[in-house]
């Protein structure tokens, strides 16, 4: 053993000067003499192993198989934590710089909750039930096997990769109950239960790296295909895998940040929401511009303008989902098929500012719409947004206030539509979906045929048929959002949080119009919910969610849902285990 270590420790005496100076040229060139030949030092033998202090060195094969050389590592393909070459700890065997790395992750949810729905107008599962409200009661599970695999070419330790080509395939299965027909299908006899699968391919793209500027590394890239993208820091407006491409970069030893990308969305699967690359592409485009700014205006915050164009030209199509629902054009109004141009112009923050955690969005929308959902024609399309949540942290304890506005329309029949609507939402604010109201998607019984009051995994209530395949409403009652939440760290692996808002329509007028029913209130209620997420050994591959989530109506909640036998209270549940390798 002692004659091992001194050959360990003369090994990694001759190498590590030599691996430094080739990693860091200008820290080490005026200190440190020229590393010594290769044909000054002797390989190693078999009797050199017996001698104490062996004048001779082992061949390493590259620097990431140095550790492992010296028996510090074991490597183990099924072994994430040590060096594996499905990981990306080395590179490919026959290589200098070809990296492979490999991801699986099961993302499983079961999900009991009660939403208000409608009795079947031609039939029902329940005969003798009388008015327009069935059973809310209704549990979803679905089951996501996310792979993902990279080519990653370059040292990527201090610098910008060369190249990237990665696949992201999801394999999906989703089961749904509910109590009444004509949910889940459009047809009565397919029953109240519905299974459905679904191969998805949310990731298909080659980043390429351009260039490098600077010294330090500041660079140009461009990605081109199938990619993740997300317009803000919470994903109010944009967060999508969609296909396109996108030049970014930075500047300034990484103050300055860039975004410039162009957009086709993908149409998606009906029950999973993911990418349905069989289908045509839709008339659904986006060009997106943004720059980021560290210590803007306080040192510790980042700031982000953003400019986003949305164009869309589906006005001519219909579209019918999986399920046989109508999802363009929405059921709605006159149940026209509108086109639409419109520009989000935006300002994000991110950071601290002092002791104060601090996020903040504010949007303008400007654009036209062809096609008015109340009166035809052409219509100005104006809105505005503001969302804004600091939160203080005390040792283990992070206190959070939460407060939005989002724009509603108080005349549907101006031609002027006011009320905010995004491209593609996924926010991740006040709670997100251990909230009953972003969690769930409330039909809007009795104003539209296929149409929710607001969308799944989503904060507007912007009427639309589908937030994943119909079209922007910007005709809507808008939002009004106060809360207040508290994050404690009970154990490093365990996370209690708590989160509670009430939320308010901007205005009601819309729903008045589509309801045929005056004096709707604007109160929607009480959202109060827990979560408790636990990470077993301090680890993110292993993580288990449980979540749940209660709705105390206002007056108008009340008003659109009421019924003869109205629940005092809806609910949500959520269990989420998500394993990773």
């Amino acid at each position: 053993m002692v004659r091992r270590a001194a050959l360990s420790l003369r090994l990694a005496l001759c190498i590590l000067p030599a691996t430094l100076q080739a990693q860091s040229p200008d820290a080490f060139s005026q200190q440190a003499p020229p590393p010594p030949r290769p044909a000054d030092f002797r390989q190693c033998t078999a009797q050199d192993h017996k001698a104490e202090l062996p004048d001779c060195v082992l061949p390493v094969p590259d620097r990431w198989r140095l550790a492992e050389s010296l028996g510090l590592v074991q490597s183990r393909w099924w072994d994430p934590y040590n060096q594996n070459t499905l990981k990306g700890d080395r590179p490919l065997p026959g290589t200098k710089d070809w990296f492979f790395v490999a991801n699986i992750i099961s993302d499983t949810v079961i999900e009991p909750r009660s939403v208000p729905l409608p009795v079947g107008v031609q039939s029902t599962a329940r005969p003798g039930s009388l008015g327009l409200f069935g059973d809310a009661d209704s549990w979803v599970w679905n089951q996501n096997l996310i792979t993902s695999f990279s080519l990653v070419q370059g040292s990527t330790a201090y610098k910008p990769q060369d190249w990237e080509f990665r696949l992201t395939p999801v394999f999906n299965l989703n089961y749904a109950e509910v109590e009444e027909l004509r949910i889940l299908h459009v047809e009565p006899s397919q029953g109240t239960t519905r299974h459905d699968n679904i191969v998805a391919l949310q990731e298909a793209f080659v980043d390429y790296h351009i260039r490098n500027v600077s010294a330090r590394y500041d660079f140009d890239s461009v990605r081109v295909g199938i990619q993740p993208i997300i317009s803000d820091f919470r994903g109010f407006v944009f967060q999508d895998n969609a296909l396109g491409v996108r030049f970014f970069g930075n500047r300034d030893n990484n103050r300055w940040q860039y975004n410039l990308a162009a957009f086709a969305r993908l149409e998606k699967d009906t029950n999973s929401g993911l990418n349905d690359v069989t289908r045509p592409l839709r008339r659904d485009y986006v060009l997106l511009a943004n720059a980021y700014r560290q210590d803007l205006p306080a040192a510790g915050l980042t700031s982000q303008l953003t400019l986003l164009l949305n164009r869309n030209r589906e006005a001519g199509q219909i579209h019918i989902d999986r399920n046989g629902f109508p999802v363009r054009p929405a059921l709605i109004g006159q149940l026209r098929g509108r086109d639409y141009d419109v520009a989000y112009l935006g300002y994000n923050a991110d950071g601290r500012y002092g002791r104060m955690n601090l996020s903040l969005s504010a949007y303008t929308v400007l654009g036209r719409e062809r096609g008015d959902t109340f009166v035809g024609g052409e219509a100005d399309i104006r809105a505005q947004f503001l969302a804004i949540e600091p939160s203080w942290d005390w040792s283990w304890l992070r206190l959070r206030l939460s407060g939005l506005y989002a724009s509603g329309d108080d005349d549907p029949y101006d031609r002027s539509q006011t009320g905010f609507s995004a491209i593609f939402e996924n926010p991740q604010f006040a709670g997100a979906d251990t909230s009953y109201w972003v969690r769930q998607g409330l039909p809007l019984i009795g104003g539209g045929r296929a149409v929710s009051l607001n969308g799944r995994n989503g904060l507007l209530p912007d009427l639309r048929s589908s937030k994943e395949q119909g079209q922007s409403q910007f005709s809507n009652p808008g939002l009004w959002l106060l809360g207040a939440g508290l994050d404690a760290d009970l154990l490093p692996e365990l996370r209690l949080s708590l989160n509670a808002q009430h939320l308010w329509f901007d205005h009601t007028a819309t729903l008045e119009a589509l309801r045929m029913q005056g004096d709707i209130a604007r109160e929607i209620g009480w959202d109060v919910s827990a979560a408790l997420i636990a990470r077993p050994g301090f680890i993110q591959n292993l993580v288990f969610r449980l979540s749940g989530a209660v709705l105390d109506p206002g007056q108008g909640f009340q008003d659109l849902y009421a019924q003869r036998d109205r629940r005092d209270h809806y609910y949500s549940v959520l269990f989420n285990m998500v394993l990773s390798y």
